[in-house]
């Protein structure tokens, strides 16, 4: 077991029972998807396999690309494009991500303090800037993966509220502003 699954299981979800009131444990709060996307603007098909290369590496999961359902003129986009890449993270890799956003991704940031908390629905969203994600991995090939666009990470939980959404973001240490 993961070293965050055991953390959820053993210290959050008793935080949560102490701090909110549920009837039943199964209204608990959880995590049920994380989702990774590199928007890629008007790529090459040598820029779309290093960003597909580059998720399979932070996640250890298949990326796909993302076809355009619509015709974007500011992105010189046309419909039925390929328009991005994308991984879905669900149960187990959820957690794996997680401990490597925390212990690898997060500490070599340049020049990062915090993420701004945006609340969609019961998803949390934010980004990581372009050219700032640094991994070991990475190093190895400077110059392949040194264009990356801006990594747009989304967590989705099963709560409706905006104060047990924080609470989760919180306890599962990501560094956030309410501001």
């Amino acid at each position: 077991m993961n070293f965050f699954q055991t953390y959820y299981e053993k210290v959050v979800k008793q935080d949560l029972i102490n701090k909110f009131i549920y009837k039943n444990n199964t209204k608990l709060p959880k995590l049920k998807q994380i989702t990774l996307n590199f928007g890629c603007k008007n790529f090459s098909i040598q820029k779309f396999a290093t960003t597909m290369l580059a998720l399979e590496i932070i996640t250890l999961k298949k990326s796909s690309i993302t076809i355009a359902k619509k015709p974007n003129i500011l992105l010189k986009i046309q419909k039925g494009q390929p328009a991005g890449c994308i991984v879905k993270l669900q149960n187990k890799e959820i957690y794996i991500f997680l401990t490597k956003l925390n212990i690898e991704i997060l500490p070599k940031l340049k020049n990062f303090s915090e993420f701004k908390f945006k609340k969609q629905r019961s998803n949390f969203f934010f980004q990581i800037p372009r050219d700032t994600l640094m991994l070991k991995e990475f190093e190895i090939q400077y110059p392949l993966f040194v264009g990356l666009s801006t990594l747009d990470i989304n967590i989705v939980t099963n709560s409706k509220k905006e104060k047990e959404i924080l609470f989760l973001i919180k306890s599962i240490k990501l560094p956030i502003s309410t501001k």
